[in-house]
């Protein structure tokens, strides 16, 4: 029995949809990026078939996890989720070896799919980078299906802002054109940005094309985790989870630990979770620094991330300060974590969309601002625990209201129905045809 909004009611297929998912950094739940396979976990036990091209090479651990030596690719389900991992060549950071990385990505996946006897319903290419987007939008092509484009990051404007490369310069040009075409070949474009249509509605792209769906996650998670009443651990400790790249300004964090440091604040602790290219970088400045208050640790599963999180007084979430960029807004899926564990958030960042502010779960200082971060953690300490327990609870609030993953399906399951059944303007004229030459 397929589900969906009331409105709805009348779109429902009278057979399972069949969806394919270019992502090449989409994962199962044992590492830790899981939200598009708690989606499509969701989508299946409604009855429809979610098949993921991915790339079998670890982002965060930058090691070969999915593929037997010799193997170019292989298929896995799990929870009823196909995935068909794809060999792609190994990189330990932001040069050209990763972009070649996504290249190769992008080509294997298009030919995988495109061999494979099968016709789905439609395909969904996720702009981790805009060539995965670019092989979804050739396999929808060559299959004669609907294409839906997914945004994660606003490509070209994310690197322009993070200073990758000059807005006027060829490959800025280029990514832009691409980003255009994309958008504009779409039927749908779902995005986890909730300003995102503002941005395309600029690029000539129609608002209603634009749907929002934010980062989400499985409650269910969370659900043995330890009531938090507010009272400090002895030390304090503020845990950070995720990423260590440069979007999340961790600098901004140890400069901050520094300075509780200096000020003869021994009881706090700052707990690093995770990996990523900046990793061993931050790990040098803590040690150049003389930092006893830091601790790093490795990545863990998400599956197994409550168990360590119940040991956290605060959680920290930090950004760059790109107004430029943010005005668009935000979806960490950190923060969906953060939130769901029921203990209260430091933001260090801006946002046109600010949860943390929004539901009150936390307290919003300046980006890259050490001594706001600093004045901050000392008001978090000096707080009563009925306080901290409130902005907890609110944060489990925020959870079931923005980030449970069944609400999320529900949306994207009828956001799909709409695109195969065509029951917008210019749906089914979306379809991509073939062209003379295509191959």
């Amino acid at each position: 029995m397929f589900t969906g909004s009331a409105d709805e009611s009348n779109l429902l297929p009278d057979r399972p949809l069949d969806i394919w998912w270019v992502s090449q950094y989409a994962s199962t739940p044992d590492q830790q990026f899981t939200t598009q396979h708690d989606l499509a976990r969701r989508l299946v036990e409604k009855g429809h078939r979610v098949t993921f091209f991915a790339a079998g090479f670890s982002h965060y651990k930058f090691q070969e996890i999915r593929l037997k030596e010799g193997e170019s690719c292989c298929a896995e389900e799990y929870d009823g989720v196909r995935f068909i991992w794809i060999k792609t060549p190994a990189y330990k950071k932001n040069d050209w070896k990763r972009a070649f990385n996504m290249c190769v990505f992008a080509w294997r996946a298009y030919r995988t799919a495109r061999a494979l006897g099968e016709s789905p319903d439609l395909i969904i290419g996720t702009t981790f980078h805009p060539l995965a987007s670019l092989s979804a939008y050739g396999i929808s092509v060559s299959k004669q299906r609907p294409f839906v484009l997914e945004v994660k990051d606003l490509w070209p404007l994310t690197m322009i802002q993070f200073g990758r490369f000059s807005p006027k310069s060829p490959v800025a040009w280029g990514l832009g054109l691409l980003e255009r075409f994309l958008a504009r070949r779409a039927v749908k474009i779902m995005t986890t940005l909730p300003g995102a249509a503002d941005y395309y509605t600029a690029l000539g792209i129609p608002r209603e094309k634009t749907v929002w769906i934010p980062n989400g996650l499985e409650l269910s998670r969370y659900a043995n985790l330890k009531p938090y009443d507010g009272k400090p651990h002895k030390p304090f400790v503020l845990l950070y989870a995720g990423g260590h790249v440069s979007a999340n300004a961790l600098e901004t964090v140890i400069r901050a630990a520094l300075l509780v440091q200096e000020n003869g604040h021994n009881d706090v602790k700052f707990v690093f979770i995770g990996g990523g290219q900046e990793k061993p970088r931050l790990m040098e400045l803590a040690s150049a620094l003389g930092l006893r208050n830091i601790e790093f640790r490795d990545a863990v599963p998400k599956s197994e991330l409550y168990k360590i999180m119940e040991g956290a007084d605060a959680f920290i979430l930090s950004m760059r300060n790109l107004p430029g960029l943010y005005k668009y807004g935000m979806s960490f899926n950190k923060l969906c974590d953060y939130v769901a564990s029921g203990r209260p958030v430091l933001f260090a960042g801006y946002s046109s969309v600010n949860v943390v502010e929004e539901f009150q779960c936390g307290i919003v200082v300046p980006p890259e601002d050490p001594k706001a971060f600093f004045e901050a953690i000392q008001e978090f300490k000096n707080m009563l625990p009925q306080k901290r327990a409130e902005m907890g609870r609110n944060g489990i609030r925020c959870a079931k209201e923005r980030f449970d993953i069944a609400m999320l399906a529900d949306r994207l399951e009828g956001m799909l129905i709409s695109v195969v059944n065509g029951e917008f303007r210019g749906a089914r004229e979306s379809v991509p045809q073939p062209v003379a030459g295509t191959p």
